[in-house]
């Protein structure tokens, strides 16, 4: 799989780094079509008929298809590959840390840092900001709790698990998180960066 595929995005939204991420990792060739979403460009007749819920990224196949949701798109680029996991226990290990990511990291992390980078962090929401930084530092505990005992998010070595989690915490200082005494976390951001593959989300 390297030729045809389109990516639409926000170069400095982390969902939409996932897919760029496991590009690199993969040596997938594609075409990237920048979106500004504060401008609405998600919101256009052209863009809702590719993607109803009107977000990004969202992934052009070259049939016409599309397909939206970062990790929906991680699960079906790396399909086949050790990155998605090699056995059906660590294919479900991967997955559960993906359900974490979406459900217990990014609506926090990731929402912190839209307020504080895209937003400019504005006075009407800094009540929300602490909210969402106290369940955020929870997410950020819980992983380096699990990285402190393993290399890697699902264990061993370096999966799908590793991308998704890895697209928003490496950045979560913008949002206003103290990644300085998680120790399990910066070793593994570290490893990370240190890959022979690794891009990075600011050139």
């Amino acid at each position: 799989m390297s030729n045809g595929i389109t990516i639409y995005g926000d170069s400095i939204s982390g969902n939409c780094y996932k897919i760029k991420h496991l590009c690199s990792e993969l040596g997938i060739d594609y075409e990237w079509r920048e979106l500004d979403i504060l401008s609405g460009a998600t919101r256009t007749p052209e863009f809702l008929a590719m993607n109803p819920n009107g977000k990004i990224p969202l992934l052009e196949l070259p049939d016409g298809r599309h397909l939206a949701e970062s990790n929906a798109i991680l699960c079906y680029l790396s399909e086949g590959t050790d990155l998605a996991g090699r056995n059906r226990f660590e294919r479900a290990e991967v997955l559960q840390w993906m359900f974490f990511e979406q459900y217990s990291h990014e609506p926090y992390v990731a929402t912190s840092r839209f307020i504080v980078r895209y937003l400019g962090n504005p006075a009407e929401r800094r009540a929300e900001l602490e909210q969402k930084r106290a369940a955020g530092d929870r997410a950020l505990d819980i992983m380096d709790r699990q990285l402190l005992q393993t290399p890697f998010m699902a264990g061993e070595t370096f999966t799908l698990a590793d991308i998704a989690l890895f697209a928003y915490t490496h950045v979560a200082e913008e949002g206003g998180f103290d990644l300085g005494p998680r120790n399990g976390i910066a070793a593994w951001m570290t490893r990370i960066m240190s890959r022979p593959d690794y891009t990075p989300m600011y050139p």
